[in-house]
């Protein structure tokens, strides 16, 4: 979660499952009714991973890698101050590369999410869908209608406790550390979830992954990272996120929308041009962004990037004014949770402000 993987192709995510009575009040009882079907699959599918790894018909390598997911599932609960609960000691076998896919919309000139919103998790900047075809099928809905709109894979996603979230076979197909991170990323959602505020909930839950990942690596006496790998994430990140900001500022400029429009596409092509710059440059036997930048990119494409990345330093920052100790940690985070959104975004940006210096 290549680390970008997290972001470009394994993306996260929260998916709201509603009792009857609830799902009586909401308007659309179709996508309701849909979700419910979705989780409820995932609920009878689940078998203990202590018995699909004691079980003879089971492949070495899903038991060996099964076992190491008890261990992180462990981990988290003794080391990080996490949820100690049944999540994630459950395994599930699905016949589809992802469990979920996430639809992301834009207006056609804003970079901000067209939201969501659920009775329980709130706003969110997604809509989440068991079924690929469907999901497909509410994204032209939005493109009819002159939306941005992206897909994207999930590998894993939250039920903020609700229920007993499983292992998940699309969690297995990238390396360890994806399946590790996923399980402290998951359980950081389960411990604070701030309704309404996706960036807020996305960072905070990456930087305990992260930070979760080093922890883990330095207790088993592992390498904590390589430098490589962040630098070059960082810096692609850093060139994604000045495109978002460049579009911003081209659509308060009270340009018409012919301007606008071809004002967007020459910011897209000319990111491009920035980026094989940077790669040539700074990493030049390196294409693994190739493919993402030459794909069609418009505002829903980038949404990924801002949910999981504009606040992570700020939380970097936090967990080192709270003396590095989880519990401490988790209370100064709850505290931030509890101000008005922007109270709180302004002490994020004070953090970031810090995390630069």
């Amino acid at each position: 979660m290549i680390r970008p993987r997290i972001r470009l192709f394994a993306i996260r995510s929260i998916v709201c499952v509603m009792v009857v009575a609830v799902l009586g009040a909401c308007a659309d009882l179709r996508y309701y009714a849909h979700v419910t079907h979705g989780e409820g699959a995932l609920l009878l599918q689940r078998r203990s991973v202590r018995k699909v790894v004691a079980d003879p018909a089971t492949d070495p390598k899903l038991a060996t890698r099964l076992q190491l997911s008890q261990q992180a599932r462990q981990f988290a609960s003794d080391r990080l101050d996490l949820p100690r609960n049944r999540s994630y000691t459950y395994y599930v076998q699905l016949h589809r590369p992802y469990v979920v896919w996430n639809v992301y919309a834009t207006p056609r000139f804003s970079v901000e999410a067209v939201p969501q919103c659920f009775p329980i998790a709130g706003c969110v900047a997604y809509r989440g869908w068991f079924d690929e075809q469907k999901a497909r099928a509410g994204a032209d809905h939005l493109r009819a209608h002159g939306y941005d709109v992206y897909i994207g894979g999930v590998s894993a996603y939250s039920t903020l406790g609700w229920f007993s979230d499983p292992i998940l076979s699309s969690m297995l197909r990238w390396d360890d550390d994806e399946l590790v991170g996923t399980i402290f990323h998951e359980l950081a959602h389960q411990k604070i979830y701030m309704k309404g505020d996706t960036a807020f909930n996305e960072s905070y839950a990456m930087f305990v992954e992260e930070e979760g990942l080093r922890v883990w690596h330095r207790s088993r006496g592992e390498p904590v990272g390589d430098d490589h790998e962040q630098a070059m994430e960082d810096g692609f990140t850093s060139l994604v996120l000045d495109l978002r900001d460049r579009l911003k500022k081209l659509y308060v400029s009270g340009a018409d929308e012919h301007e606008m429009a071809e004002g967007k596409q020459r910011e897209i092509e000319d990111f491009r041009a920035r980026y094989a710059k940077w790669r040539d440059q700074h990493w030049p036997n390196d294409h693994r962004y190739d493919k993402w930048v030459a794909q069609p990119i418009n505002n829903a494409t980038l949404l990924p990037f801002g949910l999981y990345d504009q606040w992570t330093p700020a939380f970097a920052v936090l967990f080192k004014q709270a003396g590095e100790q989880w519990p401490q940690f988790f209370k100064r985070v709850r505290e931030l949770a509890k101000e008005p959104k922007a109270e709180r975004e302004k002490s994020l940006r004070a953090l970031l402000d810090v995390s630069k210096n």
